[in-house]
This record gives structure tokens, C-alpha cells and sequence, in this order.
């Protein structure tokens, strides 16, 4: 059986990589599950350093969209969003130091992963989107409390809203990502821990765990209300007309309802 991710710890820095290249590394219910529980190996582990990157053409194309079908219940979708609210809360208050490192997309689901890191690395070939209106959906996985974090509150609404992608340089302009280098994201990321190795990382991490907690009531916020309007959205027509737009290959069109 395949792994859809692979974590190695090697002494203070640990490695998760998405494994699902056929399809973009885009996050199915199997994925999502396995990112937890590596998560939460992690976080219990003797790294003090996680650097989370994708295999193949692509850090991740986002939620899968098969799953999105599979899911048709309320149940079923209900149990998948708890799941993805709890990986963002752990990544979020892992007591490690993160960096994404983005090569090809990151969108939807897999943006707001990648924007869940301390350091933030995209190779200048990388396309950013948060691009869940294009389905006539809403961001999820925190996706507004991070967009907002780097953002601002209108700048937010504007990117959210447009559901752009961005190339790594334009991304870097606007705050999105920290660094943004020629071809080879995870040399980078490993350059940046090694850095960081040299400080007091003790110290670094106390900051960051203490940023994480002032923050935290108001991220479970906003992955509830992610979660609801979410489910909202899924019965709107303009979702419906989205993602029969995307499975034939054209632009939507949508009458806001």
C-alpha cells in the first residue's frame, strides 16, 4: 500500500512530503488523515525543525475534487471538515519550526497548508491561488485567518475574492510568501534550518508558541465558521454549475445563488 505522505526525522529536523504526484498531490480523505496523524508524530518527536514540501510537479493542487463528489452527505462532508480543522490545529500549534517549501501550485486546501508555516519558500516557477470561489466555495483549512494574518482584513477579501493565481514573485510582493528562490525550494528550506540551528531555537520556539496561543481561540473560530459556511455553499447553485464547469473544462457561469 502507498504511503500519500512521507515523513523522515533525521536528529533536529523532520521531513513530511505529500505523495499523491499522479494527481497533484491533491488532498484526498486518505491524505488528509495521514497528514494528522504524521502531524502528531511530529509534534512529539525529538525535531525541532519540519520542512513540508510535495512530490512530483506540485506542492498541492488542493482539496481533491473526487473526494468533494464522494462526499455528497452531511455526515460524511461533516467528518471530513473535523478532520481538516484538527490538521490545520495541530500544524498550527505544532511546538516545531515550519517552512513550506512550494514548488508548481499550491492552491485551495494546499495553500492554506503551506501558509500554516513559520517561513513560507516558492521557487520562481510556483503558482499560488486561494481559489475556492472558482467553485463557488469559500476558503477552508484556515484559510481566511492566514490570508488575513499576512494580508490585512480588505487585501484579504480582495485576493479570497478574485480567486487569482499569483506567481511566486507578485506572491512575495504581497506578502504571501517569505522567499522566493530560482529552482530548488527544499535546498532552500534545508538552508534555512540549518540556519535557524545556530540560534537559540529553544528561544524561537517559546515566541512561536506563544504567538500560537494568543491566536488559537480565533483560529478554532474561524475553522468552525469555515466549516459552516462551507456546508452552505456546497447546496448553492453557483457550487453546483463550479464544479460542473471544472469536470468539463470550462468557464462557470454563475447567477449568485
Amino acid at each position: 500500500m502507498s504511503q500519500t505522505v512521507i515523513l523522515n526525522i533525521e536528529e533536529k529536523i523532520a521531513t513530511l512530503q505529500l505523495n499523491r504526484p499522479d494527481a497533484l498531490n491533491a488532498m484526498d480523505i486518505t491524505m488528509i488523515n495521514e497528514l494528522l496523524e504524521k502531524l502528531k508524530e511530529v509534534a512529539i518527536s525529538e525535531a525541532e525543525i519540519l520542512i513540508i514540501s510535495g512530490n512530483g510537479r506540485a506542492f498541492s493542487a488542493g482539496g481533491d475534487i473526487k473526494t468533494m463528489l464522494q462526499e455528497t452527505d452531511e455526515d460524511g462532508f461533516n467528518r471530513v471538515m473535523d478532520t481538516i480543522n484538527e490538521m490545520m490545529m495541530t500544524l498550527y500549534a505544532l511546538p516545531k519550526l515550519v517552512i513550506s517549501a512550494i514548488h508548481g501550485p499550491a492552491a485551495g486546501l494546499g495553500f492554506s497548508f503551506a501558509l500554516c508555516a513559520d517561513h513560507v519558500i516558492a521557487t520562481q516557477s510556483a503558482k499560488l491561488a486561494m481559489n475556492f470561489i472558482n467553485i463557488g466555495l469559500i476558503p477552508d483549512g484556515g484559510g481566511h485567518f492566514f490570508m488575513k494574518q499576512r494580508l490585512g482584513d480588505a487585501k484579504a477579501k480582495q485576493i479570497i475574492w478574485e480567486g487569482k493565481t499569483y506567481p511566486a514573485a507578485e506572491a512575495y510582493e504581497l506578502g504571501l510568501v517569505d522567499e522566493v528562490v530560482e529552482d530548488d525550494a527544499i535546498f532552500a528550506a534545508y538552508n534555512k534550518a540549518n540556519e535557524w540551528l545556530k540560534k537559540p531555537i529553544a528561544a524561537m520556539i517559546k515566541t512561536k508558541k506563544i504567538i500560537a496561543d494568543s491566536s488559537r481561540s480565533n483560529l478554532l473560530e474561524i475553522l468552525k465558521m469555515e466549516k459552516l459556511g462551507q456546508t452552505k455553499m456546497r447546496e448553492s447553485e453557483d457550487h453546483k454549475e463550479g464544479i460542473k464547469a471544472f469536470l468539463e473544462k470550462r468557464s462557470p457561469i454563475f447567477v449568485g445563488k
